[in-house]
């Protein structure tokens, strides 16, 4: 009979335990939902095209060699509800898939417009296409593991036994290569790859992708940009926008711009973006990450010989670099002269200088932190399941898209 009682006890114990959760969460969730509806997130009608024009486009970049399917998922669910115009990822079809799951998910939580899908694809060697690599079982047990703790993707982990164990967790590593200079014994290398342009041009064609970036270096050497694009050229006519994302090579940046512009005008069916890479995957250092894409940005917008495109900042992006816009008055301002530029000037014309801004790795940071305690607790995780970890992850998303989008801040 005791016996009997404490089961009856345990299980209305248990009941009212998940009963109180799910309260909760319930809870929470209404917390979530509030919020995109105070910011004023859930009425935004402006597509992201428009965005472009007014100067308002956020990108998030969740990593052209970032493969980790349930951050994915759970990055562009926090950010389609923080108001994204766009989400930038990976050219493989699982990824693409975790991408838009999240999207759906997000959209389930509250109806919002949907942000447009990119794939990051390469013409030739690039950092943004790499992959650490090293045998642990090489590194000596006594190594003070530098490697795991530079990580800001959490993409290497090593245990000991008779030998070290571990290594680079493959799906993680995005090439940040930070581990590289700070190995005391010069084990790790990195692996760099190419996109297989008929690869990309099947993925296109699946219809829920609407755009793509392929990332060059500048060169005046073009042909294996050309031979890119002649591989995807048919299936262009699916993608909304077109992006080309450069590093500032000087003064010819300007004449190699043109070069790429004139191989894609015959194919070029849709919009076309200029991605001005900074300082690449530096955003979370510090504040002094976005210098580099600012004064890339100053020069851009004042060079009158830019073949036509909107002008996107990355690279080094973090949430100093809108007040930088501002600063120098490129944010939300229009064409003018190098010289009405720099007196800080302020012009009518419809399209705004600078389109806006892509946040990869300080976007990824702030939100990742809580991704990480989320998943200490529950291990991994779909954070709609935890609103409580939803809520928080979106108010640090919201503090980072509203200044440029002019929500009202948290």
């Amino acid at each position: 009979m005791a016996l009997s009682f404490s089961c009856c006890t345990s299980l209305s114990l248990q009941n009212h335990v998940k009963e109180s959760f799910k309260i909760r969460s319930n809870k929470c969730l209404d917390t979530v939902k509030n919020t995109v509806k105070s910011t004023g997130i859930s009425s935004l009608t402006i597509s992201p095209h428009d965005s472009l024009k007014m100067g308002t486009w956020v990108k998030l970049i969740c990593g052209a060699s970032f493969e980790d399917l349930i951050d994915i998922r759970n990055l562009s669910l926090v950010y389609t509800l923080a108001g994204v115009d766009c989400i930038d990822c990976a050219a493989d079809a699982s990824v693409v898939s975790a991408v838009n799951e999240g999207i759906e998910a997000a959209m389930d939580i509250v109806p919002l417009r949907k942000p447009w899908v990119m794939i990051s694809v390469n013409d030739d060697e690039d950092l943004h296409f790499r992959k650490a690599a090293f045998d642990p079982s090489d590194c000596p047990l006594d190594c003070s593991r530098p490697c795991e703790a530079v990580c800001p993707a959490n993409a290497i982990k090593l245990e000991k036994g008779a030998s070290l164990q571990g290594g680079v967790i493959n799906e993680r590593c995005y090439g940040c290569g930070r581990c590289l200079p700070v190995c005391p014994y010069d084990k790790i290398k990195a692996v760099t790859y190419l996109r297989d342009a008929v690869a990309t041009a099947q993925l296109i064609r699946r219809n829920d992708i609407d755009a793509i970036e392929i990332h060059t270096n500048g060169s005046r050497q073009t042909d294996s940009f050309k031979e890119l694009w002649d591989g995807l050229r048919n299936s262009i006519s699916y993608l909304r926008l077109v992006a080309i994302s450069l590093p500032d090579v000087g003064k010819s940046t300007t004449t190699t711009m043109s070069e790429l512009f004139s191989i894609m005008k015959p194919n070029l069916s849709c919009y076309n973006l200029w991605q001005l890479d900074g300082r690449p995957m530096s955003g979370d250092i510090g504040r002094g990450a976005t210098r580099e894409a600012l004064a890339f940005a100053l020069r851009l917008a004042a060079a009158e010989d830019r073949p036509p495109g909107f002008l996107q900042l990355a690279g080094g992006t973090n949430a100093h670099t809108i007040n930088g816009l501002k600063e120098r008055g490129l944010y939300r301002s229009a064409g003018m002269s190098r010289a009405r530029i720099c007196a800080g000037e302020k012009s009518n014309v419809s399209n705004s200088l600078i389109g806006g801004i892509a946040y990869g790795g300080f976007a990824r940071k702030i939100v990742g932190r809580i991704f990480r305690s989320m998943e200490s607790q529950y291990g991994h995780a779909c954070i709609e399941e935890h609103p409580e970890y939803l809520s928080e992850a979106l108010k640090e998303a919201i503090g980072l898209v509203a200044p440029v989008k002019s929500y009202d801040r948290l």
